[in-house]
């Protein structure tokens, strides 16, 4: 190796060295590498757990002419030949040699190639490909030692880049755990909490998608919450995750499941998902599954992410019993007040009611004095008959306005179960009572009352799913049956779903009706602007 190349190499390991971010270390490696060969082209293929190039950083090709080409290589022909045997390869013509499958259409002529592999601690990290040599027809021997031994320098760096990025994601999910406790300790709601931990997940993970999926009590798994902007809608709040899909893996196997190119409920594609139960000694709480667009991106982060999933369970499992808790204290604070209305109130109004009654026995009262105190007695007697009822409902689980927004709809939800002959379920997304002022409460308890006896009255249905989702600017009804269907395009007839329609326009919002299948089922979805916000 002569003297000039000596010192190139030695600056060009100064210089890969220099930084601590991966993806910046990557890119000074490939320049280093081409400055070294001589080469117009070089790039860094990452290869991924698949034995496929999941990362491909690369140097001399325009961005209008990777926007031509469309799809970066995924290591196949000559790229996979290094893949599959990490030893250094050299080729005169790309063309030429019968592992080649050509170019795409756009893709710059190429001819001379120089491979080498990156190891990190004995394993391959990835390759490093080279092309056209500019100062001869192909690369020559002492092109690929002074390559390798570059490589072997860029592996320390890499190694050093991973560290650093390892330790200051770990950092993040701490910051994140605190957060969620921090909610725990304000009493924050468990959908509120839940929602936290989706939001910290997707962003300290740098992913395109979180999902936490929770179990039903027949086992299966419904969506709780999907955050990501890349979700568009996909998967819905109480979407049924099917059990071969891999987060129904992740719940039956108690274990971490991962896959590629993942979709959920016809919403978009993602390259990589990892799906991680969240696991208690003696049962499944849920999943939280966590998608990126680019596989590469998800590299480090699946590293300390099952270390914050377990952290996550903590939080939920505390959350479900400090719940549990203020529900108790609330029932035990009510059957106290049952008490004293049934002991003390009752009591008192109807000695009240004796007493007037015997004062009107036996005294010479004129007709007007008498009818006076048998109004009176009468108003005791209603009176206490309401309280009764009062008492009665004290004992029943939490309804009426008192209650807060959740309180009505459930309220709500449970008449029009005497109506359909079925209970209707009911599941809430994100901070309902925080979100919604009393002016909108009152028009979403109406929209909600309209559309259950539009079901009632017209879809012979067996199921009923109500979801009520705050979203950051928006307040979302919806509605779904699986009776008879109906005609989105005809619903003006029916003079409940145009109440709602015109509900919904007049306060800025918007109302939509589809089928949910060809078979039947109706989807009712009532959406306006959030006054909170």
């Amino acid at each position: 190796m002569s003297d000039s190349r000596d010192r190139g190499l030695f600056s060009a390991v100064i210089a890969i060295a220099a930084g601590i971010e991966l993806k910046a270390t990557l890119r000074r490696i490939i320049q280093a590498a081409a400055e070294l060969a001589d080469a117009k082209y070089a790039a860094l293929g990452v290869i991924g757990p698949e034995g496929t190039l999941i990362e491909f950083v690369h140097t001399g090709v325009d961005e209008a002419t990777v926007r031509q080409i469309g799809n970066l290589p995924s290591g196949k022909g000559v790229l996979g030949l290094l893949i599959d045997n990490p030893v250094a390869i050299r080729v005169a013509d790309l063309g030429g040699h019968p592992a080649s499958i050509g170019f795409p259409p756009g893709h710059p002529p190429m001819k001379s190639f120089l491979g080498v592999p990156v190891r990190v601690r004995g394993e391959v990290f990835g390759n490093l490909y080279l092309t056209e040599k500019r100062s001869g027809s192909v690369f020559t021997a002492e092109d690929e030692r002074t390559v390798m031994a570059l490589a072997a320098a860029a592996a320390v760096a890499i190694e050093n880049a991973r560290l650093f990025e390892r330790t200051r994601s770990g950092e993040r999910w701490h910051r994140a755990a605190a957060e969620v406790s921090e909610a725990l300790l304000a009493h924050s709601p468990i959908g509120e909490v839940i929602a936290l931990i989706a939001t910290s997940a997707r962003e300290i993970a740098g992913a395109d998608l979180a999902v936490v999926a929770l179990p039903n009590p027949d086992g299966t798994l419904d969506v709780e919450v999907a955050e990501g902007e890349k979700a568009a809608g996909h998967p819905s709040p109480g979407y049924r995750i099917p059990v071969e899909s891999v987060i129904g893996r992740a719940f039956s196997s108690r274990k971490n499941e991962f896959d590629f190119d993942w979709s959920l409920e016809g919403g978009p594609v993602f390259s990589a998902v990892a799906a991680l139960p969240l696991v208690t000694i003696d049962r499944v709480i849920g999943v939280l599954a966590l998608a990126w667009s680019s596989p590469g991106d998800s590299r480090e982060a699946l590293q300390v992410a099952e270390s914050f999933a377990k952290q996550a369970t903590v939080s939920l499992v505390l959350a479900e019993a400090q719940q549990e808790q203020e529900r108790l204290a609330v029932f035990q604070d009510r059957d106290r007040i049952a008490r004293d209305l049934h002991d003390l109130v009752i009591q008192r109004l109807f000695a009240t009611g004796m007493l007037l009654q015997s004062t009107s026995r036996g005294q010479n009262l004129s007709p007007e004095v008498e009818e006076r105190l048998s109004r009176a007695v009468d108003e005791l007697d209603e009176t206490i008959r309401e309280i009764r009822q009062t008492i009665f409902a004290l004992h029943e689980p939490l309804t009426g306005p008192s209650t807060g927004v959740r309180g009505r709809l459930l309220n709500e939800v449970s008449l029009s179960g005497a109506a359909m002959g079925l209970q209707p379920g009911m599941r809430f997304v994100g901070p309902v009572d925080a979100s919604v002022d009393d002016a909108l409460a009152d028009h979403l308890v109406a929209a909600l009352r309209e559309a259950l006896v539009n079901v009632a009255k017209h879809a012979k249905a067996k199921k009923v799913d109500v979801i009520v989702m705050v979203k950051e600017t928006n307040i979302v009804l919806s509605v779904t049956d699986d009776g008879v269907g109906i005609n989105p395009d005809g619903f003006s007839a029916h003079s409940g779903l145009a109440n709602l329609s015109a509900r919904a326009q007049d306060l800025g919002g918007t109302f939509a009706l589809e089928r949910v299948s060809a078979e039947g089922g109706t989807r009712l979805v009532w959406q306006v602007p959030n006054s909170n916000t």
